[in-house]
């Protein structure tokens, strides 16, 4: 019988503290809901989501974000939101290799988390993952995602403010703005702004933006690997995200569906599942439909 730990309230003085927190809640260790409704926000927190496709250099970004910030004396806590494996249901980019020049500093906290099978690239743990950094007292938090399918979308339901990056070659990503994603960004990055077609690309995504919003969503022009156009992307950060967000009623709504879907999704094991349809799919008359009937 496994004894049950003593709530310790993870605190950005111990980060052992706030990755035990993490541990136990992530994987569903016996005390993580006494961890998850024992928390509390005691100041606010600048919660900063990063999305975009692969490719667009999100991660040098994010660490330039925090060279920046570190030279404030601000502890800085960062969630890297990676696919999940197929074969080994685990996160394919580890702990954010990219990110190692800061990896070791006293005031920074990185952790990667997969995305447990999310059609978007976020799950409820993400929400409550965050939450326990937010009550740890960090000064910033911020959340980068892996930019496929619809994450750009729920990164909204997580962050006070929403940087969405691309790259001069990001052509066909316009038509995807149109369809959703200027609705979720607070400010575009266009990033690698030292390659060829950058401006003329910039151009044209303002003039989808002021054409499907009438008002002109920030654009910013980024050289990560150099720290280029850094400065002003964190002067825009501490001057919006602690803004009210004008929809937190409706992302608290989203922020319990994720957690009420996962804890009814809990029964199901997928590596248990894989058993198991690999068993009954040597079956003759093999229906997968009628297999998972079994589920309902």
């Amino acid at each position: 019988m496994h004894k049950k730990p003593t709530f310790v309230k993870p605190q950005v003085t111990d980060f052992k503290s706030v990755a035990r927190a993490l541990t136990i809640v992530e994987n569903n260790l016996s005390g993580y809901d006494e961890i998850l409704k024992g928390l509390v926000f005691e100041k606010e927190v600048p919660i900063i989501g990063i999305t975009g496709p692969p490719g667009a250099g999100k991660s040098t970004l994010v660490n330039e974000l925090i060279g920046n910030l570190l030279k404030e004396e601000k502890k800085i806590a960062v969630l890297a939101v990676d696919p999940t494996s197929p074969f080994n249901f685990g996160s394919l980019l580890g702990d954010r290799i990219r990110m190692t020049a800061h990896f070791n500093h006293p005031n920074i906290f990185i952790r990667s988390l997969a995305t447990r099978g999310s059609l978007g690239g976020l799950s409820a743990k993400t929400i409550e993952m965050t939450d326990i950094l937010k009550a740890s007292g960090f000064d910033y938090i911020i959340v980068e995602t892996v930019g496929v399918g619809q994450s750009e979308v729920e990164i909204t339901g997580l962050a006070d403010i929403t940087l969405l990056v691309l790259v001069p070659e990001s052509g066909d990503e316009i038509q995807h703005i149109k369809s959703g994603l200027m609705e979720i960004a607070d400010a575009f990055i266009v990033n690698k702004a030292d390659r060829e077609g950058a401006d003329t690309f910039i151009n044209k995504l303002k003039k989808v933006l002021i054409h499907n919003k009438g008002n002109q969503i920030p654009v910013f022009k980024t050289i990560a690997t150099n720290g280029n156009g850094i400065d002003e992307l964190i002067d825009f950060i501490n001057s919006n995200s602690k803004k009210n967000n004008k929809n937190k009623e409706k992302l608290l709504v989203e922020k319990a569906f994720q957690i009420i879907q996962q804890k009814y999704m809990a029964k199901f094991d997928k590596k248990q599942l894989a058993e198991a349809i690999k068993t009954a799919s040597k079956q003759k008359n093999f229906n997968l439909y009628s297999f998972i009937e079994r589920y309902n």
